[in-house]
């Protein structure tokens, strides 16, 4: 005789276990190197804007930009991370929330959104550029090259920089 099931009881199946594993990210190029940030601090995607320039701001800080009647913060990812700027003008953005204030982080190019196991993450390897892991959460490795998932909290705290 089998014992009945408790009515709040939840059954849980191979694929729900995979899903509930599994996290989303925006991917993201610059400089050859494959970036993500999750899925869910990504408000939007753009593709070049009319930026209107800042007077004293910091160099990696673009300018400003009217979204759908918010102002926006554009700030140049390549420049932050410490890299040469870009050779073309063009460039894609992902604009994500911070403290309440939207930024549209202007990277190479935007790729694809991938769903990766929490079970692949690692923590940043001691190779892995400095200049990287200041702002990285860790990484994932696939098939043909390496996932560096960008922090963006950090990326955008500039009190952090002020105090240090």
């Amino acid at each position: 005789m089998s014992s009945p099931k408790d009515e709040g009881a939840v059954e849980r199946t191979p694929m729900a276990d995979a899903v509930a594993d599994t996290e989303d990210f925006v991917t993201f190029t610059i400089a050859d190197q494959l970036f993500g940030i999750p899925v869910l601090k990504v408000q939007d995607v753009l593709s070049s804007h009319n930026i209107t320039r800042i007077p004293l701001a910091p160099p990696e800080i673009a300018g400003s930009l009217n979204l759908r009647g918010r102002i926006v913060t554009a700030m140049d990812v390549r420049l932050r991370l410490g890299l040469p700027p870009r050779d073309r003008k063009a460039s894609m953005s992902i604009v994500a929330e911070h403290e309440g204030e939207l930024y549209s982080l202007m990277v190479d190019s935007v790729g694809e959104v991938l769903a990766l196991k929490g079970s692949a993450w690692e923590r940043n390897p001691p190779t892995l550029d400095p200049k990287f892991r200041d702002y990285s959460l860790g990484i994932y490795r696939l098939d043909d090259q390496l996932l560096v998932v960008l922090d963006v909290n950090r990326l955008l705290d500039y009190d952090r920089v002020q105090a240090a």
